[in-house]
């Protein structure tokens, strides 16, 4: 090996000393001595994979051909690619180890950036259907929508021998240093995916992994008392990736935890800080960085789980508690934050303990707090209410503390500040304000109630206020067999009203969307994750997100129900267990998996059974239990009747039951007026009267609740059900038609017979087939529910009812009403 040349005469004292017996000028080269120094180490520090997301001919085109301005060290290729040329999978060398590839772009990983310096990359070919989301300001943008698919064996096994090859030739290369591209740039890149099979990998003694015993004990620790964000970025850091510690939950924040999720979490990609996930980081800590993990367990302890920290169900929008260290009297630096308000309206709860003064702002309004700090003892835990509607505006609010002054402290007696703030509520105004003038909606309405439509409520909230709660004509006007009633029953705002297909979006998509929050699902994971026994005919490629976005390949109206039913006798059932059976195993498929959009309820009666399986409660009573009873909601649920609910406080649908006045017939049919019953067939007969499809009961003042709490971002008062980075996946678009999101129905040209001329591009909600549509719009900060029992009237001969004629059935109508009340009213303003 040829060096650069330093004549001797140069060369110190010292250095000649003991190089003097070997150094002889020989026409101007030296003769070198190997006198190896203990100060070195291999140049390699990373193994980073990657997948292509373009084929073979693509991918040597970038990678090899001038002028594509990537490089990595070695290619593999896939089989099932019909540009590969083989058939046998081959590893391409496309630059040597001992040089520098450009695959690694703007990186960081364990104290180093620009990886390319001291890693070698490995490209896969493998191609994942992305699609990116658009999101309204304000909001975090979360990664882009993809169907990743499943690596070859083929492509893994030479994967394995060349990984293994590679960490032989470079030992400093230790475990923690396997990462994927999404672990050293997880704000830019999400290869190689949430399918690479990292697990198979360390069992080949390639990379790391986590112990499932020492996560159970992590999970026990982290369910008990939450780690603050501070606490787990720090974590993240530790363990190797580029995250500041900002204490707040930021982008950068959820970038990292949706990288660390597809490395060891696949099936749990929600990219928030779960229980699990932060037990499962903490468990690779102590396996890997065990002396940094004990430090890191009793700075948690230590604080209590909170320096500063975000609380998570059931707690306020801002909880956070400010704990300060030292045993000085000091001022201590500024921390902010954010929250939700609503114009003129908003409490600060307050409470403290060795604080002897502290500036605290809202929308850059000092508060003034002089009762807030006691005196020297200031023991004042109890936490006190100061109202901030004053300061407050529509959406989001800062909350800035400074110049915090601590009292003298002891070891068991920390300064703290605990603040919190509710999200925005609705307050049931003793009088609607006469603001909005909706003299053009009544009168529409009295005048169809008056020529025989049955009857209807309404409620309208804008800005966090109610502005419209009405209720019309009659929640029973006939007797069973259709004669008219001597004394109808009037409808009230009280009224309960069968929500149809709106139990879809109030129901089980607000379930499923607290079950991803909490980390307990994941959006794109085989739906045979959860339920085992959904295999077969091409069921293992169903995901979640097909369900929701009705992509499954399901047809509609299937009338299991009934012994005529179009799949034949065998798909015959009035038993809850065999539906079920037929649902997971035998329900055939009418199209292919992503081929189209089709409307079909038994994606969302399969939805509620992985609810079942996953909660290990009944549908209504996780629904029931878990959400509506801490929003204080008593009157939505299911099966009414069963639980002490009386049929004088429902709204009647058909006269006829189920028969449409004697034109059908199949086995056990409903004869009578139907009033606190399920109306659709497919939920009373085959499900028992709760489905994912249908079977909620509710009135407008709690769906009203339910509509706030999604205006809010995802909480109500002191409860949080999921954060806005999970709504915000859900009311986009999915797949390929605007109109469908994940649960929810778009607001687009193919839905304004729903939402109307009016209603902005983000408005998001739902219909029923009883009479009932929901809007939230929050672009404008607005919310209809409109509660109809149209169907409480004669049958025609064409299927539907008399009552579907008026111009109250017809929700395009009522929401084009609606919105120009409130919009005259904005403009003048």
């Amino acid at each position: 090996m040829q060096f650069l040349t330093m004549p001797c005469k140069f060369i110190s004292f010292a250095v000649w000393a003991m190089l003097v017996s070997s150094c002889a000028i020989d026409n101007g080269q030296i003769e070198t001595v190997d006198l190896k120094s203990q100060n070195s180490s291999y140049r390699v520090k990373s193994l980073v994979m990657h997948f292509t997301a373009v084929d073979y001919q693509k991918s040597v085109s970038y990678l090899v051909n001038e002028g594509g301005g990537v490089s990595s060290h070695y290619l593999i290729p896939m089989k099932n690619d019909v540009t590969y040329p083989y058939n046998d999978i081959k590893v391409y060398k496309l630059v040597d180890e001992t040089e520098r590839a450009w695959h690694a772009g703007v990186s960081y990983w364990q104290g180093r950036s620009g990886l390319n310096d001291s890693s070698i990359g490995i490209e896969i070919v493998n191609v994942p259907e992305c699609t990116e989301q658009d999101v309204p300001l304000g909001f975090i943008k979360p990664k882009p929508s993809c169907i990743y698919p499943h690596f070859e064996d083929a492509q893994i096994d030479a994967l394995i021998q060349l990984s293994q090859e590679i960490l032989a030739r470079n030992p400093d290369i230790t475990p923690t240093a396997v990462v994927g591209h999404s672990d050293i740039a997880p704000s830019r890149k999400h290869d190689p995916g949430p399918k690479f099979p990292w697990y198979k990998l360390y069992q080949a003694g390639i990379g790391a992994w986590f112990d499932i015993d020492t996560v159970a004990k992590y999970q026990e620790i982290f369910s008990q008392q939450q780690a603050n964000i501070g606490l787990i970025q720090k974590a993240l850091r530790i363990y190797g990736y580029g995250i500041a510690q900002t204490g707040v939950f930021d982008q950068q924040t959820q970038d990292t935890l949706g990288a660390f999720q597809m490395h060891f979490l696949p099936t749990n990609v929600n990219y928030q800080a779960d229980t699990n996930t932060i037990a499962t980081l903490f468990a690779l800590l102590e396996k890997y960085y065990e002396l940094a993990s004990v430090e890191l367990l009793q700075e948690f302890y230590d604080a209590g789980s909170n320096s500063v920290s975000a609380s998570r169900n059931h707690h306020q929008q801002l909880s956070m508690l400010f704990a300060f260290e030292g045993s000085k009297a000091k001022d201590h630096a500024v921390v902010r934050s954010q929250f939700v308000a609503q114009k003129g309206s908003g409490t600060l709860r307050l409470s403290s303990k060795q604080i002897i003064d502290a500036n605290i702002y809202v929308n850059g309004h000092l508060l003034s707090l002089t009762d807030a700090w006691g005196t020297s003892e200031n023991n004042r835990a109890r936490p006190t209410e100061y109202a901030i509607a004053k300061y407050t505006r529509n959406g989001v609010n800062s909350l800035k503390i400074d110049q915090v002054k601590t009292a003298i402290a002891g070891q068991d007696d920390l300064p703290f500040i605990k603040v919190s703030i509710p999200y925005p509520s609705l307050k049931t105004p003793s009088k609607i304000t006469q603001q909005y003038d909706f003299s053009a909606l009544d009168s529409l309405i009295e005048r169809d109630v008056a020529n025989g439509f049955p009857g209807a409520s309404i409620i309208v909230i804008h800005k966090g206020k109610i502005i419209k709660r009405s209720a019309y004509g009659y929640a029973s006007k006939y007797s069973a067999g259709g004669t008219l009633l001597a004394y109808p029953q009037k409808m009230s705002e009280n009224t309960l009203f069968d929500l149809g297909a709106n139990t879809k979006v109030f129901a089980t998509t607000i379930a499923i969307m607290k079950l991803i929050d909490e980390g307990k699902l994941s959006l794109y994971a085989p739906i045979s994750a959860y339920l085992k026994e959904y295999n077969g005919d091409g069921r293992s490629t169903r995901t979640i997100a097909d369900l929701l976005s009705h992509a499954s390949g399901y047809s509609n109206d299937l009338a299991l129900f009934s012994d005529k039913n179009a799949l034949g006798e065998g798909f015959f059932t009035q038993e809850r267990e065999l539906t079920q059976k037929l649902l997971l195993n035998n329900l055939p498929f009418s199209a292919s998996r992503r081929s189209d959009q089709a409307y079909s309820d038994t994606n969302f009666m399969i939805l509620g059974l992985l609810i079942e399986r996953i909660s290990h409660m009944p549908l209504d009573s996780y629904l029931e239990n878990k959400i509506y009873k801490p929003l204080k909601l008593n009157n939505t649920l299911f099966k009414p009747l069963d639980k002490g609910r009386l049929p004088i406080e429902f709204a009647a649908s058909e006269i006829f039951g189920d028969t449409r006045n004697g034109e059908l017939s199949f086995p056990n049919i409903r004869e009578n007026v139907l009033q606190g019953e399920v109306s659709d067939e497919t939920a009373h007969y085959s499900m028992q009267g709760v489905s994912g499809h249908a079977g909620l009961f509710s009135n407008i003042d709690e769906l009203a609740v339910l509509a706030q709490l999604f205006l809010n971002g995802g909480g109500y008062n002191d409860t949080q059900m999921f954060s806005p980075y999970t709504l915000m996946r859900f009311v986009h678009p999915e797949f390929v038609k605007d109109s469908i999101g994940l649960g929810w129905r778009l607001a687009s040209e193919e839905t304004k017979w729903h939402f109307g001329a009016y209603a902005s591009a983000g408005a998001y909600g739902h219909t029923g087939e009883t009479g009932t549509a929901s809007v939230i719009d929050p672009n404008l900060d607005l919310a209809i529910i409109y509660l109809s029992n149209k169907n409480h009237s004669l049958p025609t001969e064409n299927g539907t009812f008399a009552a579907d004629s008026y111009q109250s059935a017809d929700y395009e109508t009522i929401m084009n009403l609606v919105y120009e009340t409130v919009l005259a009213n904005t403009t003048e303003q």
